[in-house]
């Protein structure tokens, strides 16, 4: 059973950063679509950041240019370096793997990290 466990959040003043990892398990991790999402309390849970199985990337326009996703598939890894961080990023990061298979479709959830940025 693939499983995620994000680390990095904490605690930083307006202006700093923060590298978000995500350890997941599975021998097939390489194909896994990787996304981060956030949760702010009480909003919707949105999309961050998403890098597929080829490398393709895409974040939401809030944090263009300020945060970047890579992936290490040798480590079974994907990082949100998180640059020129506002309050208004403070929410729980989540983690996501979604892939398609002969079997079906799946989709994957970390149980979160928290970020707190202070003004």
């Amino acid at each position: 059973q693939v499983q995620l466990v994000e680390s990095g959040g904490g605690l930083v003043q307006a202006g700093g950063s923060l590298r978000l990892s995500c350890a997941g398990s599975g021998s097939i991790f390489r194909i896994y679509a990787m996304h981060w999402y956030r949760q702010a309390p009480g909003k919707q849970r949105e999309l961050v950041a998403a890098i597929t199985s080829g490398d393709n990337i895409g974040y939401a326009d809030s944090v263009k240019g300020r945060f970047t996703i890579s992936r290490d598939n040798a480590k079974n890894a994907v990082y949100l370096q998180a640059n020129s961080l506002k309050p208004e990023d403070t929410a729980v990061y989540y983690c996501n793997a979604h892939w398609t298979t002969a079997s079906g479709t799946y989709s994957v959830w970390g149980q979160g990290t928290q970020v707190t940025v202070s003004s």
